[in-house]
Parts: structure tokens; C-alpha cells; sequence
């Protein structure tokens, strides 16, 4: 491709991705943390908002600088140009940006890019090595492609809400945006594999994730409960249907989350606990017998439990290899992250523009990611992108 922007253009960096340009037409969550990840991996991404700007700018509080910490969370390393597509400029703009870009990511309704000249097909004529990733709600067929792709529905729709909170209360939502950011990720490993594959023989292609199939795919145990085994799971509170302990139980001072993945870590927390005798009771020493007889089992672990502090035992406990861990709230997470040494925090720019922003996950041994960019303001690079796309000598 002759997309990519130069070398001296501000910003630009290493990566395994660099040198790859993407166009981006998505806005909200799924996409744009798509285009986040490939940016922290060195591809240059350009941010394509509507006049009015990507929706999660006007959602707050919370604010930092008057900026919304929503949009900063998922927006690094990015440029942003404001082009009013129904405007024919601004719309050969977008083409010309599509016709020299490696990607095309886009979350409008299945089929609306096409009425500006940029659905798949119209690029792909000028472009055929493009990857372009389309995302949404329910998929482009007749049956979903006009439903509405918010998280929240595809949590209620997908039975999600329905296995979370109390056995006896109201079905409950993630605290977090969860199908979002699980077909953005999905998104992101399309694109890789279909960068793979054009590199191998030049194809571009298409690329389809909706949140209801990533919803069906990562409630994983849950949905192969029912398509091969035929069993409709039910809310069980923190509780897990097929292991025990595997929740939170009562402490002197609070909950600890309590874990025996299996035979040998339940043998080692009763020791632990100070009854190791359980490990050799029938009811308890598998783990098919623990998760039958659990309403037995839980109040003998809680009266050993209340007699100490949860952070007490939490020590003890992790000392002998049984996962666990405490309830914490977001700071304390951070906080957490950082005593382990994951160094969760990173800083995104110099000086007043300078913001705070959760570290890429990802581990390399050679090609680290880079935080080059921090979230731009609305068209902060329209003009130099704009002069590049016109021209094709951008003012690096």
C-alpha cells in the first residue's frame, strides 16, 4: 500500500505495525478501542469524526480538563479529522483517505457507509488489498441489520443479564461496556489475520463482527452448557455451577474471593484452613461432589474463614498456591497492579497535554507498544490531513 504516512509526519514511531495506515470510521466503543490496540502497535491511525465529534466526548462526568474520561480510554495515539460526509468535499476526502488506507475500520448500521461511496465494495474497486472491518449490533442480515447495536441490549438479548445477580433477584448488567470490548478484540484479531493473509497472496477483504455473536462466543461454558448439553443456565448469584469454592465467602472484616480450581487446590486451602480432614470426607473430595454438596460444605469453610482478617488470610492462602483475592475497588485494582509489578499506568503525551492511560496489555519481547499520541481534540490534525490527502505531501 502507498498509504502511510511519512516518517517525519509527528508522532510516528516503531512497532509491528508500523508503517500500516488506518482509517477510522468508528465511534464509541467497539471500534475505536479496536483502532487503539493497532495504534499502540505502531499503526497510524486516522480518526474520521462526524462536525459534532465521536459521541463519547459529551459523556461525562467523570472529566479531566473538561474532556471526557470515556473518549481519553479509548482514543490514544490517534489523529482526528472532522469531515461532514454528506458535504461531497469532505466526502471525496473520506474516499481518497479509504482508497490509501491498509484498513478500514467502520460501526455504522450495516450498509451506511455505502451511500458516501464508502462501503466495502466501492473501496475494494480502488483499493482491493484493503482489510475492511465492518462492526455491529446483530450482523448485516435481513433479520439484524436495522436493530439498534447498543452493549446493554446485547447484554439482555444474548441471556447475559440473565445468569447475573441473585438467584432470587433482578437480572443485572455488566459494570462495564463487556460485549463492546469483546468485539472490538475480536475486530482487531480479524484485521491481523486478514493482514496475514493478504500478505501471503495481496487479497484484501471484509470482515463482519457483531456484539451478539462475540456475546454467544464469550459467555463460553454458559452457551456450551446449552448447545451441547441442552441445559439453560441460571442466575447462582457468585456463585459457579460446575466449581466449588469458587466465590466469595465472609472473612472477620469482609469477603474474600475463594478459589479451588480443583482437587489438589481444595486439599491444600482446608490444610490451610486448619480441617484438613474435609479433603478426605466422600462429600467433598472431588470436585463433582464438592459442587453437589456445596450448601454442606460452605458453612464449614465460613466458620474457619470469620475467625481472621480476609487480607490475613488472603497471605496465607495465596502462600499455599490456592488462588484468591480480595474485593477491591477500581483504585485498588491500579494500586494492586502496580505492587505485582504490571506497571498499569502509562502517560500519553508531555507537559498540559499530558494524560494518564491504562497500559496496552500485551507483552512484547522486541517490538513494545508505544504511546506516541495522546487523544486528540476534535479535527486537531484536519488541516495537515486534509493538505496530504489533496495533495499527497502532508506537513509532517
Amino acid at each position: 500500500m502507498t498509504g502511510a504516512l511519512p516518517s517525519t509526519a509527528p508522532g510516528r514511531s516503531g512497532g509491528p505495525l508500523a508503517g500500516l495506515l488506518v482509517a477510522d470510521f468508528s465511534r464509541i466503543l467497539a471500534g475505536p478501542y479496536a483502532t487503539m490496540l493497532l495504534a499502540d502497535l505502531g499503526a497510524d491511525v486516522v480518526k474520521v469524526e462526524g462536525p459534532g465529534g465521536d459521541d463519547t466526548r459529551t459523556w461525562q462526568p467523570p472529566v479531566r480538563d473538561g474532556v471526557a474520561t470515556y473518549y481519553l480510554g479509548v482514543n490514544r495515539n490517534k489523529r482526528s479529522m472532522a469531515l461532514d460526509l454528506k458535504d461531497p468535499g469532505d466526502a471525496a476526502l473520506a474516499q481518497e483517505l479509504a482508497r490509501r488506507a491498509d484498513v478500514v475500520v467502520e460501526n455504522f448500521k450495516p450498509g451506511g457507509l455505502a451511500r458516501f461511496g464508502l462501503g466495502y465494495d466501492t473501496v475494494a474497486r480502488t483499493n482491493p488489498g484493503v482489510v475492511y472491518a465492518s462492526i455491529s449490533g446483530f450482523g448485516s442480515g435481513a433479520g439484524g441489520a436495522a436493530l439498534p447495536g447498543y452493549d446493554l441490549i446485547v447484554q439482555a438479548i444474548s441471556g447475559f443479564m440473565s445468569l447475573t445477580g441473585d438467584t432470587d433477584g433482578e437480572p443485572y448488567r455488566a459494570g462495564v461496556a463487556l460485549f463492546d470490548v469483546m468485539a472490538g478484540l475480536h475486530a482487531t484479531i480479524g484485521v491481523l489475520s486478514a493482514l496475514n493473509h493478504r500478505h501471503a497472496t495481496g487479497e484484501g477483504q471484509h470482515i463482519e463482527v457483531n456484539l451478539l455473536s462475540s456475546a454467544l462466543s464469550g459467555l463460553v461454558n454458559q452457551t456450551s452448557a446449552f448447545v451441547a448439553g441442552g441445559v439453560v443456565p441460571f442466575r447462582m448469584g457468585n456463585s459457579h455451577p460446575s466449581l466449588f469454592p469458587y466465590e466469595p465467602l465472609p472473612c472477620a472484616d469482609g469477603d474474600l474471593i475463594v478459589t479451588a480450581g480443583n482437587d489438589g487446590q481444595f486439599r491444600r486451602l482446608v490444610e490451610v484452613l486448619g480441617v484438613p480432614e474435609l479433603a478426605d470426607d466422600p462429600r467433598f473430595g472431588r470436585n463433582e461432589d464438592r459442587t453437589a454438596n456445596r450448601d454442606e460444605l460452605r458453612p464449614l469453610l465460613v466458620d474457619r474463614l470469620r475467625t481472621r482478617p480476609k487480607l490475613d488470610w488472603f497471605r496465607d492462602i495465596i502462600a499455599a498456591g490456592v488462588p484468591c483475592g480480595p474485593i477491591n475497588t477500581i483504585d485498588q485494582g491500579v494500586a494492586f497492579a502496580q505492587e505485582v509489578g504490571l506497571d498499569p499506568v502509562v502517560t500519553v503525551g508531555e507537559g498540559a497535554a499530558a494524560v494518564p492511560s491504562i497500559r496496552n496489555p500485551i507483552t512484547f519481547s522486541a517490538t513494545a507498544p508505544q504511546y506516541r499520541l495522546p487523544p486528540p481534540r476534535l479535527d486537531q490534525h484536519g488541516q495537515e490531513l486534509r493538505r496530504w490527502l489533496a495533495e499527497g505531501t502532508p506537513d509532517g
